[in-house]
């Protein structure tokens, strides 16, 4: 059985109590993360979460009941939220609008698509450092893939709120991204077929000679047999520098990492 660890703020150690009655004290606090172990004894950040209660959240929408809804789902994670109701039918200019500030932005996108767009794009001049998740009743690559390359960082369906919302608004808040899988991919292999590998022109200061060499390989969407290949390594040698990458840069997936170079690398709308 694997060995679960524990850290806070300082320290590192073996859990002695009941996982159950650790994990609630913890989260709780907003400290909890879990670590894997890595080679040669070493642990890796595989994730952390983000304090729910540190957490200012503003929620835009023009639906009475689906604003009762949000806030109930956010309120219970003890989130601060702050609403912005919307007019039915709004079709001027989001900038006329006092878009509240906050850490993370929920979009109601119930509206017609260049009404959503339009405010995505307010938001995100506006704030630019604070990420956006954009609900909506589904999601297609017409309606998901314009929301993306602008830089929208979550995508949850209505039918998922209640069980996701409270998760994805914490995944985008620590820098991460919260977008179903099979989307993701067609987006990503939509971009590498059309404007080539994003570039990785800026490194975490903490990135060793061998990951960024791995990093490159991860950008040009190679599996791990391939990296290996090319770099003359072993799988599990680059398997367990992947590992490393993506909690370096705190994504969870390959496609995440594909996808935060390139809005990082695209132009500001």
């Amino acid at each position: 059985m694997t060995k679960r660890h524990y850290f806070s703020n300082r320290l590192t150690l073996p859990c002695p109590l009941p996982l159950q009655d650790r994990d609630a004290a913890l989260l709780e606090t907003g400290q909890l993360g879990l670590l894997a172990r890595g080679g040669s004894g070493s642990f890796l950040q595989v994730g952390r979460i983000a304090r729910p209660r540190s957490l200012t959240v503003s929620l835009v929408s023009s639906h009475p009941l689906v604003v009762s809804e949000l806030e109930a789902a956010l309120a219970r994670s003890g989130f601060r939220i702050q609403t912005l109701r919307l007019e039915q039918g709004l079709a001027a200019s989001p900038k006329e609008l006092e878009l509240p500030r906050a850490q993370v932005h929920v979009v109601d996108g119930q509206a017609p698509r260049p009404v959503t767009e339009r405010l995505v794009v307010a938001f995100l001049n506006r704030y630019p450092e604070a990420p956006l998740l954009v609900l909506a009743e589904k999601f297609t690559d017409s309606n998901a893939f314009p929301l993306l390359r602008m830089g929208t960082k979550g995508l949850l369906r209505y039918a998922d709120v209640r069980k996701q919302l409270s998760r994805a608004v914490r995944a985008v808040a620590a820098g991460g991204f919260w977008v179903p899988r099979s989307l993701l991919a067609r987006f990503v292999d939509s971009l590498l077929s059309r404007a080539g590998r994003p570039r990785a022109s800026a490194h975490p200061a903490d990135l060793s000679r061998r990951e960024r060499e791995v990093l490159e390989g991860l950008l040009e969407n190679l599996s791990n047999k391939e990296i290996a290949s090319k770099l003359h390594i072993s799988e599990r040698t680059v398997k367990f520098h992947v590992s490393s990458i993506l909690a370096k840069f705190n994504v969870r997936r390959r496609a995440d990492l594909i996808l935060r170079f390139y809005q990082e690398r695209a132009p500001s709308c």
